[in-house]
């Protein structure tokens, strides 16, 4: 079993609750309340800025240039690909980019970002890497779930274009390639010894997570329809 499999193996309720989690049910059939995406949509969108410090932190973490490279590289597709498609989702609610940078953040992002920014501090890369790894390599996970969905590329999905993304060939590299590098960390760094705080990283970065979908969950429910 791979270290990522253990991790997630050790995770197996945390991770079901987030990568199942009725707020993807929802992007998959298009029944996600518009102010339930809108609100995951503008909190993920300063979430990313956050993400990006995130990726910048494991370029001077890396111990290796290989590692560097592969940091920079995640840095430039949040900076240059993903933030794009919530800058042109967001437009057709009248949301510049300037109105996402400014806008007021939720605990759950401060809180999620926060831990992940603090793992990297206080850790090496790899601990760094397995905060980042319920989202880099979840939302690969969950897309191609989603994607699967009878309908959910369809032109009447008004979630489409997000699912499109990270199902698509580009997002599914990158993730791949995370999920390779993070295993080849462990190979290199871990230690039986380490193992349970990784576990304790992982699982905490995975309940964030849903706290996440939880956050918009609630934006939805609050305009007085159930998202389901």
């Amino acid at each position: 079993m791979s270290f990522f499999e253990r991790l997630k193996t050790a995770a197996s309720a945390e991770w079901r609750t987030y990568t199942l989690h009725p707020f993807t049910d929802g992007l998959a059939d298009g029944s996600l309340d518009e102010a339930a995406f809108r609100r995951y949509l503008v909190q993920d969108y300063l979430f990313l800025i956050e993400f990006a410090r995130a990726y910048a932190l494991a370029v001077y973490k890396s111990p290796r240039l290989a590692d560097m490279r592969e940091a920079a590289a995640g840095l430039s597709a949040i900076i240059d690909v993903e933030m794009n498609l919530h800058v042109k989702l967001c437009a057709g609610w009248g949301l510049s980019p300037d109105d996402l940078e400014h806008a007021p953040p939720a605990v759950e992002m401060l809180a999620y970002t926060r831990y992940v920014l603090d793992a990297g501090m206080r850790g090496d890369l790899l601990a760094l890497k397995v905060a980042l790894a319920p989202c880099v390599i979840g939302y690969g996970e969950i897309a191609t779930r989603l994607a699967a969905h009878p309908g959910a590329l369809a032109e009447t999905n008004p979630y489409r274009a997000w699912i499109a993304e990270y199902a698509g060939a580009p997002y599914q590299e990158l993730a791949a390639k995370a999920l390779m590098q993070l295993d080849g960390l462990a190979d290199l760094y871990a230690t039986p010894a380490r193992e349970a705080d990784l576990i304790a990283i992982f699982k905490e970065a995975t309940r964030l997570e849903v706290e996440f979908w939880e956050m918009g969950w609630r934006a939805g429910q609050r305009q007085g329809i159930s998202p389901a």
